[in-house]
């Protein structure tokens, strides 16, 4: 472990940038959404009222967890848990095998193992890394909680069950790591653990039992099966069990014992699943720039599109559960209003319209990852080798440009198509056609986060990345959120997501669509432009 407190330092130095951004994010969305609790549900009898509809509908269950009680601290754990503690595992995933897997695949590893540095240094320090960004996490996540109002001890067992959650995922991406021998490989491979996990803690949650009181669920034995459901289990401002944070801790060590022993198994460079050979002569379909980025992307576009469609579902069955449980709850419909761009009318249309918008961010997530494989391709030199063919640089960006737009318009007919099957599954009376019209009316404002990546990219390619994400946070924060947190209009209309019309609630105005598609274009040119006046740089 020669050299690990050294490599720990260089890696907090590298993500000095990153890591506050996913901590302040992911503190400011808690705290929002505690303070909105407050406005919905002024009293228990509000809370009860609600959670007696919620807790007859599974899919609910699936989607938030169970509820542990009625208070303000019950409510925000119900409702923010699954999804907030999604984005820690996400962090911690991605943390890890950025110092680990991806440092062996950009040569960094070999150029530090030159050095007076043992070989089990960079996943230690990786994992103490990982220790830090979930301690700094869990303790800014309890200060929102208390900023809130909220009582200590249930906001100290959120913010335990968070840091040992995310370490639990650390130690699985800390395995992965060493068994793909790609980072792109252990990213999916980490990634998909976390919707599996999810998807049992849902599944485990669905089939709980009811109480006495028709509001509190017990879980079945299925959700203990999920690093996610295991904080869950914690069950923060009810009857907290600390015991139930013994099981991620053990876990943790033991992904952690694993991945140590497993280093001294393989050569530096490879992974216990050697990377497999392609045929001996590329198809037809490879000859092209289009077809190359479609081979390179495929699996990502393939994942966003099944995860949007499974999720657009999910949303579709909630529809006439929210209109019977939020139906006479008026700080629901004007949170709802709020999340739709303030829009105003029945409370399933509007609660739809909500969704479209998160659907929106989903396509303009999937549209940054796409396209910052351009930088990814640079730094690994792939780029050089592509751009010494034919093939010009305008064309080697368009070839990934178009699969980001077509990937983005195929994830939300896709989720349209999905919601409004869902909704007529369970009696709705919104028509599939006009859900999917929803959902492509968010394609705009995707575009136009897809040409700030492009734009980043050709003008300041070595922070390109931290742009990108940057740029999508700010989109949703400003955008989604700005109402919430009460930003004035000025700053809410930065967000190409304030200037999209909340269908199916509202009429979809072709003059803001129009508008955003031009300032797509406009940043997607300028990008190109900048980019082939620039040198290629690692």
């Amino acid at each position: 472990m020669k050299g690990a407190l050294r490599l720990t330092r260089l890696a907090l130095r590298r993500d000095r940038i990153q890591l506050p951004i996913w901590i302040a994010g992911a503190m400011l969305l808690l705290y929002a959404g505690a303070a909105a609790v407050k406005d919905e549900f002024p009293t228990e009898a509000d809370a009860a009222t609600a959670l007696k509809g919620a807790v007859t509908s599974p899919a609910v269950l699936l989607m938030r967890g169970v509820p542990v009680g009625v208070t303000q601290g019950a409510l925000v754990n119900f409702r923010n848990y699954a999804s907030l503690l999604v984005l820690v595992a996400l962090m911690s995933t991605f943390l890890v095998v950025r110092h680990t897997r991806q440092n062996e695949e950009t040569g960094r590893s070999e150029l530090i193992g030159s050095a007076a540095v043992g070989r089990h240094a960079g996943l230690v320090a990786a994992l103490t890394h990982a220790l830090i960004a979930n301690v700094l996490m869990g303790l800014f996540l309890t200060l929102a909680l208390l900023g809130a109002g909220l009582p200590a001890a249930g906001s100290v067992a959120w913010g335990a069950a968070s840091v040992l959650t995310g370490m639990s995922f650390a130690g699985i991406a800390a395995l992965a790591a060493q068994v793909f021998s790609t980072a792109r490989a252990a990213n999916g491979f980490a990634a998909l653990t976390i919707g599996v996990a999810y998807f049992v803690r849902g599944v485990g949650d669905a089939l709980g039992e009811i109480g006495p009181d028709g509001i509190r669920v017990t879980s079945t034995w299925v959700a203990w099966m999920s690093p996610l459901g295991w904080g869950e289990q914690v069950r923060p401002y009810g009857d907290e069990r600390w015991w139930a944070l013994i099981i991620p801790l053990l876990f943790t060590l033991a992904c952690a014992a694993g991945a140590y022993a497993l280093v001294n198994r393989r050569d530096l460079g490879a992974g216990l699943v050697p990377a497999r050979l392609g045929p001996p002569a590329a198809s037809r379909s490879l000859l092209s720039p289009t077809g190359l980025a479609w081979r390179l992307q495929r699996g990502t576009v393939i994942g966003w599109v099944i995860g949007g469609a499974v999720f657009g579902y999910g949303i579709g069955t909630l529809g006439n559960t929210v209109n019977d449980a939020f139906e006479e709850n008026k700080g629901v419909a004007d949170l709802m209003g709020q999340l739709a761009g303030g829009a105003s009318g029945g409370l399933v249309d509007v609660f739809y319209a909500a969704m479209m918008a998160i659907f929106g961010v989903l396509a303009a997530g999937f549209a940054v990852q796409v396209l910052l494989r351009l930088r990814s391709e640079e730094t690994a030199g792939t780029a050089e080798a592509a751009l010494a063919t034919a093939t010009g640089r305008v064309q080697w960006v368009a070839s990934h440009l178009t699969i980001a737009v077509g990937g983005a318009v195929l994830l939300l007919a896709a989720s349209g198509l999905a919601m409004g099957l869902g909704d007529l599954s369970t009696g709705g009376q919104t028509s599939v056609g006009t859900l999917v019209g929803a959902a492509l009316v968010q394609l705009p404002a995707a575009l136009t986060v897809a040409g700030f990546v492009v734009l980043a990219f050709g003008a300041l390619p070595r922070i390109s990345v931290a742009l990108a994400w940057t740029g999508l946070v700010v989109s949703i924060v400003f955008g989604m959120l700005g109402d919430l947190f009460g930003l004035p209009q000025a700053a809410r209309d930065i967000s190409p997501f304030s200037h999209v019309p909340a269908v199916p609630v509202a009429d979809p105005a072709v003059g803001p669509l129009a508008a955003l598609l031009v300032v797509a274009i406009v940043l997607t040119v300028g990008g190109l432009a900048l980019f082939r006046r620039r040198d290629l740089s690692s």
